[in-house]
């Protein structure tokens, strides 16, 4: 097993005392509804430290001293078992007579008319979401905005563009002081089995073969494009491997937040998964643990963290679907690339209708 340590970035820019309380608050609003008082310090430290630019709040109440041992106390083993891609096998998907569960069930049962993707609403006690089911992995691609490394693109904007019918948010970018705008990716993004981006960053690649099974792997971006990679991110950490779970220790680190997660079953069906967060009384957001259990029980085989808080974003037929937790009213914030769903396939597939929330 690997040990991985999520890579700390201190944000500190000018703040006015009513900004700070307003910050206090929304971390103190998480911890108090999320967790008994016993956890209050551990969850404190790792939320505020996940959020990028509330990182300062951990050292309100702590020492530097004790959010340094916070942090490598909560902490992921991925597993270094290498993946086995013969494992996935593409196109058994239909529709069943029977099924062993709910979740089974709510994969396999399309929508009227549409057997591309289908949505099914997420709605745990203390967040909600949205998983889209692919069918077909060949729908899956990677959109990147036109000006790459000058600026970034709205997922809504990148659906459109590429003639797309859903896309979530993927690797990640410059941030700095929550003002980032997706123009300078981190780490590699490849597409069409070329590297078109190639900056290193903590994290492994993850994305899909040419024949279309989800790869995570930390190999050099050259020598996975030699291998098969075709279109690839670099992010993490990763979740789950041949169906394993990864060991997370305490909270792994990341607190809890707003996801964007990408797996893949071994029937080769995608799974886009959305997490929304930071809006209390609405949705606080999961920490990685509940986001592994959930997957699992969709099935999951193999899965990966992708960029999560305010950069988590659905959109459907070029539309905003989610609630972002910051962005909202500009269609998301901008990000550096996309992973979406396409129409290959030549399917019919009706306009989504506006969700009710």
């Amino acid at each position: 097993m690997i040990k991985i340590k999520r890579k700390l970035r201190l944000k500190i820019r000018p703040f006015t005392i009513i900004t700070f309380l307003f910050d206090l608050a929304f971390i103190a609003i998480l911890v108090i509804i999320y967790t008994p008082i016993i956890n209050f310090k551990n969850l404190w430290v790792t939320t505020a430290m996940t959020t990028m630019n509330h990182q300062y709040l951990a050292y309100t109440l702590y020492s530097e001293e004790d959010v340094n041992k916070i942090m490598d106390s909560n902490y992921i083993e991925e597993s270094k078992e290498a993946m086995n891609l013969d494992d996935i096998i593409i196109g058994d998907n239909k529709e069943k007579k029977h099924y062993k569960d709910e979740y089974e069930r709510a994969i396999y049962t399309r929508d009227k008319d549409n057997d591309v993707y289908k949505i099914i609403r997420i709605n745990e006690k203390t967040y909600k979401g949205y998983l889209t089911v692919v069918y077909d992995p060949k729908d899956v691609t990677l959109a990147v905005p036109k000006k790459l490394g000058k600026a970034g693109t709205s997922v809504n904007n990148l659906v459109l563009e590429n003639d797309g019918l859903v896309g979530i948010n993927g690797g990640g970018f410059e941030d700095l002081d929550g003002w980032g705008n997706g123009s300078k990716p981190y780490g590699a993004i490849i597409k069409d089995g070329k590297l078109l981006w190639d900056y290193k960053e903590s994290g492994g690649l993850i994305g899909f073969t040419k024949t279309h099974k989800l790869w995570l792997t930390n190999m050099e971006p050259d020598e996975a494009i030699k291998k098969g990679m075709s279109e690839a991110v670099e992010f993490g950490p990763y979740l789950i491997i041949n169906g394993k779970k990864a060991n997370i220790h305490g909270d792994g680190g990341w607190g809890i937040a707003p996801r964007t997660v990408i797996a893949q079953r071994k029937d080769g069906i995608v799974l886009f998964l959305i997490i929304e967060g930071r809006l209390p009384g609405y949705s606080i957001g999961a920490d990685l643990n509940e986001v592994i259990e959930l997957l699992s029980k969709y099935g999951a085989y193999n899965a990966a963290n992708l960029d999560g808080g305010a950069s988590s974003t659905m959109s459907v037929n070029g539309k905003l679907y989610n609630k972002p937790s910051a962005g909202g009213e500009y269609g998301g914030r901008t990000v550096s690339n996309a992973w979406i769903v396409t129409n290959k396939s030549h399917k019919k597939v009706p306009k989504k209708k506006e969700v009710k929330r």
